[in-house]
């Protein structure tokens, strides 16, 4: 209901700003200007003083559909460099644009998540899987996407190499996190369980690390993957998406 209700609200809000400038890569609409999206005031010390890549700004929401800006990297990477056509997916946490991209494109899709009815809504097969846990066979998906999950999860690395065992030779993650390329470390209290705590040191109430995107990368390649980050300057043909600015892309294969 609420989100019918901030659609609606911003449908018409924008309604005088149809137009050339962006257009949506999920609904296709376009728009001159996106609408913006800010963090809360309890989470924006943490990312302003680490300048954390978060996922806000201001051209992150589409006025019509509600699309994000990390979604529509996605799907613009989907359309262009990942074929998922046929492929066996497993989405972790599954985000309903994506979700639907990959419906589209007659993927077979597994979805799951810790806390299922969350997503029944998206899917309403989802399964509960813990992602240190997977409960699926060595080598079963071509491509696995948990897209921003890694910073809520205590032991990253065990969900790392749970994500490597289940993909097969070959096969790709996309993994992308919210990250900071002015801290030299991660921060990180991965047993915090403290939302006033976790949102003055990491941004948001339910995350448990900053991290720094280097390190971020490393935790990757330890767990077995190959990994290249496409920097956001090469994303050009993306920006009319109004993707999130200085977010690059994480290639990650097995």
């Amino acid at each position: 209901m609420l989100q019918y209700v901030q659609r609606t609200r911003l449908r018409l809000q924008y309604r005088p700003y149809k137009g050339r400038g962006f257009t949506c890569n999920c609904c296709g609409k376009q728009y001159e200007k996106f609408a913006p999206r800010y963090p809360a005031a309890e989470d924006k010390q943490a990312l302003d003083k680490h300048h954390v890549i978060a996922g806000y700004g201001e051209e992150e929401l589409c006025p019509w559909c509600l699309s994000t800006s990390r979604e529509r990297l996605v799907i613009g990477l989907l359309a262009t460099q990942i074929p998922v056509a046929g492929k066996r997916i497993l989405h972790l946490s599954p985000e309903p644009k994506v979700f639907a991209f990959l419906k589209q494109q007659q993927a077979v899709i597994t979805s799951t998540d810790i806390t299922p009815g969350f997503y029944q809504k998206i899917d309403k097969h989802i399964q509960y899987a813990d992602a240190t846990q997977l409960p699926f066979p060595d080598n079963a998906f071509d491509l696995v996407i948990g897209n921003h999950i890694m910073e809520h999860i205590p032991n990253d690395r065990l969900a790392m190499r749970e994500i490597y065992r289940v993909l097969q030779p070959g096969g790709r993650a996309i993994l992308q996190v919210p990250f900071s390329e002015s801290i030299s470390n991660t921060l990180e209290v991965p047993d915090i369980n403290d939302p006033k705590q976790q949102s003055a040191l990491f941004g948001q109430k339910d995350h448990v690390r900053i991290y720094a995107l280097k390190d971020y990368l490393q935790r990757l390649r330890d767990a077995g993957f190959t990994v290249n980050y496409q920097l956001y300057g090469s994303f050009i043909a993306y920006f009319q998406y109004a993707i999130q600015p200085l977010e690059g892309f994480i290639h990650i294969t097995k």
